[in-house]
């Protein structure tokens, strides 16, 4: 019997090529204004136009400001970016949600909450978390420039087929203990190369469990893995979430959809070329203490024995010493945002644990929705006030301090509890220093100014 991977891969395949790549069929492909001005300059060069306009959309993200959008933006690589992909989709007739319109965000926020990424999609952007995608049910993953211009030409791309892994969480997830916390503990365990040559399902109790924002951090970090992509099959918790979304079917075609998304798992005779399991109650609220996600631990534990060079550069870096526990450390800056985190769900976790508190002193502290329509929940919601008497601002959506193009930058030297999903050097901005957390773990810092067990302000 296939896996669901199986199945949605083989329905797109056009072509195999023997010895070679199989030629698949997208059915959806996202552009932003970083990884597509070179694809729209190629496709003039060849004098074509898109193969099928009507399945692409084009969006900024990572170079928006979030803060005076009705303002033109100060930077002048960023402005000319934005304005290169408004001008190309103009050209090419495609579908554009402009920055400060309310359909505008991070491309990874919006595809989903416009029911525009459905199950059993295959999804292309030319940017590494497409993954996050896959928590609709689509076989969704990141591509290269090359290969964005390859769709946009012929609605197909060159593929090798990966291997497929299945991860099942069993159990129940604790006290303070979110879908952020488990992929960072997947993280730790399978480090991030651990995945590399898989597409990932996701399965178990703990998944199943998990609410649809919760199941799109899980798929976002599949990438930090090493994974082409995660994904997760489709269910009742997918099809509520989808009902009456903007761009989802509707009427007849609505009931059409369920039935076939019904289809979409892997049979219980299933065979994966990996099997991984793990339990629930070894995962707690978590944090990373390295230059890259895998370099993780739970929040009451201590940082490992030195290891070999790269161990140790990691850790001078970060002004850390293996050995020491980081609760009670200083912090500067408070990051809740990213398409990691950047969802309603994550802005009600991050307001439950500040209600009531004031933002400490030394921290500046940046909240940035993932959308137009998640800040308008969070106005709708009054959360906006429970954050705002916290002392806490809301910024306009946008990628912002996930990575260093844009105006929200980490200064050098500085500690930032981010919701991002990585933690390279100088990710955040030159010589910044980035502690990846969940949206509770970040506002247990923002209210303490140190990293703090949020399970102890719950």
């Amino acid at each position: 019997m296939n896996t669901l991977f199986d199945k949605i891969w083989d329905a797109h395949v056009v072509q195999t090529v023997e010895d070679g790549p199989t030629q698949l069929y997208i059915d959806r492909l996202y552009c932003h204004e970083v990884t597509s001005p070179q694809a729209f300059e190629g496709m003039r060069a060849r004098g074509l136009k898109c193969f099928r306009p009507e399945q692409i959309v084009c969006m900024p993200d990572h170079n928006t400001p979030t803060h005076d959008q009705d303002k033109p933006i100060e930077d002048p690589v960023s402005a000319k970016q934005v304005e290169i992909l408004e001008k190309n989709a103009r050209e090419f007739g495609l579908k554009h949600f402009g920055m400060y319109s309310k359909d505008n965000g991070i491309i990874h926020v919006v595809g989903p909450e416009k029911g525009l990424s459905l199950p059993g999609m295959t999804i292309v952007c030319g940017d590494s978390h497409t993954s996050t995608h896959g928590a609709m049910g689509a076989v969704a993953f990141g591509i290269g420039t090359s290969e964005v211009e390859m769709v946009m030409a012929s609605q197909c791309i060159l593929q090798q087929k990966p291997k497929s892994m299945r991860i099942t969480i069993n159990g129940t997830l604790g006290k303070g203990v979110t879908a952020k916390d488990v992929a960072l503990y997947l993280m730790a365990k399978l480090t991030t190369s651990g995945a590399t040559g898989y597409f990932v399902e996701y399965a178990g109790e703990v998944v199943r469990n998990l609410s649809m924002e919760g199941r799109l951090t899980l798929c976002n970090l599949s990438i930090e893995m090493g994974a082409r992509g995660g994904f997760i099959a489709p269910d009742d918790v997918t099809f509520a979430y989808l009902k009456g979304r903007e761009y989802a079917p509707k009427g007849a075609e609505w009931y059409k959809a369920v039935a076939y998304w019904k289809t979409l798992k892997s049979g219980d005779d299933a065979v994966f070329d990996k099997e991984l399991a793990f339990e629930a109650k070894d995962i707690e609220p978590r944090i990373t203490y390295g230059t890259n996600p895998g370099m993780g631990i739970g929040i009451t534990e201590s940082l490992p024995a030195s290891g070999d060079a790269n161990f140790d550069k990691a850790l001078e870096y970060m002004g850390f010493k293996a050995g020491e526990c980081l609760l009670g450390h200083p912090i500067d800056y408070v990051f809740l945002g990213a398409c990691t985190n950047g969802r309603i769900e994550d802005f009600r976790a991050f307001a439950s644990i500040v209600k009531g508190r004031k933002k400490a002193d030394n921290v500046v502290a940046w909240l940035v929705p993932g959308s137009w329509a998640v800040r308008q929940q969070i106005e709708d919601e009054g959360l906006d006030k429970v954050l705002e008497a916290a002392g806490f601002e809301i910024r306009q959506p946008g990628c912002s301090a996930c990575l260093a193009m844009n105006d929200d930058k980490v200064p050098a030297g500085k500690y930032a509890v981010s919701t991002s999903n990585r933690n390279f050097e100088g990710r955040q901005g030159p010589g910044s220093r980035t502690i990846l957390a969940s949206p509770l773990v970040a506002a247990a810092a923002a209210v303490t100014g140190k990293i703090s067990d949020p399970r102890e302000l719950l």
